[in-house]
């Protein structure tokens, strides 16, 4: 057992910790980034314990995967018995009922009331790749309409969807055709101003869809309900009902890409339930599995059957110990209310963060939902200028201090904040405390 709490006993990182990263340098692609240099070696609930014996406060979850928490029991039990039973047959060869069971879920917990199917799939970009076939072979048509700061994967596809080129695209081009990006209803940064965003930013949309592509031409619109790695975004009020409605009006499939939204983090099973829209395909991972990798593609029957048999799967898609895992992943959080934990923990941050705002102006916009919650670092000067090195040097101070914080955001300038839903009340006011200190060190005189 890992007490929840945090516990420094050497410097960060620890000498077996330095030691490591020495060797990583040696064996490790340079192109595999890393956030820090400190190596685990155990974890529990929302504390990560390295090889030094210092004990984190967990604020990742492994980007949003560890939703009900480290080593959680009913995910290691049932891991543990399919392990003991067989790992792997492919489902496509010899099928078995983990992967129905997990495809009933599916059909239960997303949004919409009719006929359902879903397909698994290894990672989040897996899914979306998957998603984009389902809406050209049902549409017969080849577009796929995307977003400004979205992020959908590295694989080619993906990276052709995602908005960030470094470090993502750069040198890794040509890209697949027939993806356009549009522009998405950031109301912080709107031109027209927060209160007129919704509107504009969809007749923008509208506009240059009608324009530069055609809506005859486009088989998908694909939509973050809260946009992740472009800085937790959340679509202005009205923006994506619009949408809703003008996919329909066309015969456009809309998908909302969940891999980093869904099962629960943002206080509802999927975060495009906040916006009163029912989607046509879900792509989920990370938190589905619990810590195991999995992900899927969920949505309307005639959608989800419109490929050719065969056209969809995978060797390793739904393995039998990824299925277990993410069935017990969905029975922890229904067991334990993990939604509404996550309502809690984002009251708990959004009371913090406002009072670490009104003391420092360098927070130009706190945002999320739930316990997907972000701020943004710019020059207090009311230009908005983003500021990556602050940001830095907070994410640093906080790492130096025992608490795991990732940034994100299309500058580099948003810290996101995504605990395991486990967490404790004590432990999320323990982090709080560290981000004020890490941030009062990193805008001292001092340092400048």
């Amino acid at each position: 057992m890992i007490e929840q709490k945090r516990v420094l006993r050497t410097s960060l990182p620890g000498p077996r910790s330095a030691a490591l990263a020495q060797r990583r340098k040696a064996s490790v692609s340079a192109a595999v980034s890393g956030g820090n240099d400190l190596y685990i070696e155990a974890a529990e609930g929302a504390i990560l314990r390295d090889v030094d014996g210092n004990q984190h406060i967990d604020f990742g979850s492994g980007i949003g995967v560890a939703s009900v928490g480290h080593s959680a029991p009913r995910v290691v039990e049932a891991v543990t018995a399919q392990a003991t039973s067989y790992g792997h047959t492919c489902f496509m060869v010899s099928p078995y009922d983990g992967y129905v069971k997990l495809c009933e879920e599916l059909a239960r917990l997303t949004p919409g009331d009719f006929e359902k199917r879903s397909a698994l799939f290894n990672a989040g970009a897996e899914a979306v790749e998957n998603a984009v076939k389902v809406a050209r072979a049902y549409t017969g048509r080849p577009a796929v309409v995307v977003f400004d700061h979205a992020y959908h994967g590295r694989t080619n596809l993906t990276m052709a969807m995602t908005a960030k080129v470094q470090p993502y695209k750069e040198g890794f081009g040509p890209f697949a055709p027939e993806i356009y990006r549009l522009p998405m209803a950031y109301s912080y940064r709107w031109p027209g101003g927060a209160e007129n965003c919704a509107e504009e930013a969809f007749a923008e949309f509208a506009s240059r869809a009608h324009v530069q592509i055609g809506e005859n031409h486009i088989a998908a619109v694909v939509l973050e309900p809260i946009q992740g790695e472009g800085g937790f975004i959340v679509p202005a009020p009205g923006f994506v009902q619009k949408l809703r409605e003008w996919c329909t009006e066309h015969g456009i499939v809309l998908v909302a890409d969940e891999v980093q939204s869904g099962f629960c983090r943002t206080g509802t099973w999927f975060a495009i339930e906040h916006e009163a829209v029912v989607p046509d395909l879900v792509t989920s991972a990370k938190a589905l599995g619990g810590g195991l990798p999995i992900a899927a593609l969920t949505g309307r029957a005639e959608m989800m059957d419109a490929p050719v048999p065969g056209g969809l799967g995978g060797t390793f898609g739904g393995n039998p110990l990824s299925c277990a895992a993410a069935l017990a992943a969905i029975e922890t959080m229904e067991a334990d209310d993990l939604a509404g934990r996550a309502v809690r923990i984002g009251e708990l941050l959004t009371r913090r963060l406002t009072e670490l705002a009104a003391s420092h102006p360098q927070i130009g916009e706190i945002r999320g939902r739930g316990a997907m919650m972000a701020i943004e670092l710019v020059v207090p000067d009311g230009s908005k200028t983003p500021d990556a090195a602050l940001t830095k040097a907070v994410i640093a101070g906080c790492g130096r201090r025992g608490l795991l914080m990732l940034g994100c955001g299309t500058y580099g300038n948003v810290i996101r904040m995504l605990p395991p839903l486990v967490i404790s009340d004590e432990l999320v006011e323990d982090a709080m405390d560290v981000l004020a200190e890490a941030f009062a060190e990193a805008v001292s005189p001092e340092r400048a």
